[in-house]
């Protein structure tokens, strides 16, 4: 197959050319002012607990500020994911179901109606986690389920009680898909969050226009609470969904950094503008690490055909993830294992580590028909598979090459293609009748991994699973808070799903992330938190 974007590149840069290296920043005193100019996403609405999509998530990284948050800048390695204080100054666990949070003092937010800049306290925090647990429509709303209830003895004290030991529970406030910190005020004045002017938080910039599905610019908050930040002055943010009209502004200068997640060009674009970046953009800088979205094929495993271990391991027998390396990420891409994927290594094994299970992700199309034939299907079964394109190119190729795949074995799959909000509505959320595919969410930890797409009843438990063992071994792993017993419990956990094959897992790619040079004190690394990654960076031109 002849890979689509290809045809919306130009020029012919040859594949020999050195990658180049990512810089720390020098010592050089922080430069205030400029503008950043970025293509990001048109957000379906502006209410993050209305919404799953990360184009809403990634924008209020940017305006909103959350208890704690991971550290960023050119000193943290990629795929690290240190959390640290952000509202919160300090925070003590006085027993396992414990969290007593103390708040920075003078912290305000924008100087917007109806809040006009006064102080935050801890009733907001807690307003905050309340709504964000019982408001309608929140599909993130189980990343905190385990908070029994959260209180405010005092105007800079927030205490978190739990339901039961949550080992997972700060990462959970780090997430920028979580709680980020809005006021009662404002919810009251628009009845919900979605309009783009009830964009009002403590966070580094302001939301000063929005032109939907053109663009939208942030203005520097001036009272922001770190002394200095933001650096940067203005955030002016491009929607551009045509992949060949992004490649040509980015090769003109007209963004900062690269267009796709999380900051990067996709691989074999890369592969293909990069001698031509030498010359155009000469100080660009550039980092390659693994990236943490994970690629597979979601089935009804509570009904036939997919209740057959036979048939999904066949389906998984049936793909040739080093020939998808190859085509999708010219060579650059990982394996991953299910479960949790190999960019968050602490807490990943990887394929050929998975014991008996390992076999099923060889490619075997011959062993493959064997086991549809054993299971009753020696001529396949016709079967739809519920997808969007995301607006990403490689997505459409990997699709494609999925449903080649199971062509080649005897499966008829058939690409029902969806609009993305109704694609996210639906199959996102396991409501299809026989398969999905696509691009899972890019979460920072091994829970949401685990938890969300294997324990019963979970909302985005794709595949239907109901897997007694599982949902034990993912109960134990929360509750464990040593480290390295939580690492071997998920290690035995993705063991056993190697056998069990719920999901069709296939393959992920390398980010290449790049920058403009003239960004200092900058660091790319795994998830949305843009606006964290840049609060304390600067321009210097």
């Amino acid at each position: 197959m002849e890979l689509r974007r290809r045809d919306v590149l130009a020029g012919g840069a040859t594949l020999a050319a050195t990658t180049l290296l990512p810089r720390t920043a020098s010592a050089q005193t922080p430069r205030r002012g400029g503008t950043l100019a970025l293509r990001l996403w048109d957000p379906p609405n502006w209410d993050l607990d209305q919404t799953i999509s990360y184009k809403t998530h990634i924008a209020h990284t940017f305006t909103h500020s959350r208890l704690v948050k991971h550290k960023a800048g050119p000193g943290v390695a990629p795929g690290s994911l240190v959390i640290e204080g952000d509202l919160a100054e300090s925070w003590t666990q006085p027993n396992e179901t414990t969290y007593v949070f103390k708040l920075r003092r003078g912290v305000r937010w924008h100087n917007k109606p109806p809040v006009n800049g006064r102080e935050l306290t801890a009733e907001d925090v807690r307003y905050t986690v309340e709504r964000f647990l019982t408001v309608k429509g929140n599909a993130n709303a189980y990343m905190l389920r385990s908070v029994d209830k959260v209180e405010a003895p005092d105007k800079y004290t927030v205490k978190f009680t739990l339901k039961e030991p949550f080992a997972w529970f700060l990462d959970m406030l780090a997430n920028p898909m979580a709680v980020a910190i809005v006021a009662k005020e404002v919810v009251d004045k628009y009845g919900d969050l979605k309009p783009w002017e009830s964009v009002i938080g403590t966070g580094p910039w302001m939301l000063d226009s929005y032109r939907p599905n053109i663009g939208y610019t942030y203005v520097r908050h001036p009272a922001y609470f770190v002394a200095g930040q933001p650096y940067i002055d203005r955030v002016e943010v491009t929607v551009d969904e045509d992949n060949a009209s992004r490649t040509a502004s980015f090769l003109a200068g007209k963004y900062d950094l690269g267009w796709e997640l999380p900051g990067g060009i996709v691989r074999s674009d890369w592969l293909q503008l990069r001698d031509t970046l030498k010359t155009k953009r000469p100080n660009l800088r550039v980092a390659e690490f693994p990236g943490n979205v994970g690629n597979h094929v979601s089935m009804r495993v509570d009904q036939k055909p997919f209740s057959d271990l036979r048939v999904r391991q066949a389906m998984s027998m049936a793909l040739d993830r080093k020939a998808l390396i190859d085509t999708l990420y010219e060579g650059s891409g990982v394996a991953n294992p299910p479960g949790v994927p190999l960019a968050l290594k602490d807490w990943s094994l990887p394929v050929d580590q998975l014991g008996d299970g390992a076999k099923n992700f060889a490619y075997d199309p011959k062993e493959a028909k064997r086991l549809l034939a054993a299971a009753g299907y020696p001529n396949g079964f016709p079967a739809t598979i519920c997808w969007t394109t995301y607006g990403t190119p490689i997505v459409v190729d990997h699709a494609q090459l999925v449903v080649k795949y199971f062509k080649d074995v005897g499966i008829d799959a058939k690409l029902d293609t969806k609009e993305y909000g109704a694609y996210i509505s639906t199959c996102f959320y396991g409501k299809f009748d026989s398969l999905a595919f696509g691009p899972q969410t890019p979460f920072l930890d091994g829970d949401n991994y685990l938890f969300g797409y294997y324990y019963p009843g979970e909302m985005k438990n794709q595949s239907h699973v109901n897997d007694p063992v599982v949902a034990d071994m993912l109960v134990r792993q929360r509750r464990t808070f040593d480290v390295g017993k939580r690492r071997e419990l998920i290690h035995e956990a993705q063991r056993y799903l190697a056998k069990q094959v719920y999901y069709t897992t296939s393959v992920g790619t390398m980010y290449t992330v790049v920058w403009d040079g003239a960004l200092k004190n900058y660091g790319p690394n795994l998830g949305y938190d843009y606006g964290g990654r840049l609060m304390a960076a600067w321009l210097d031109r």
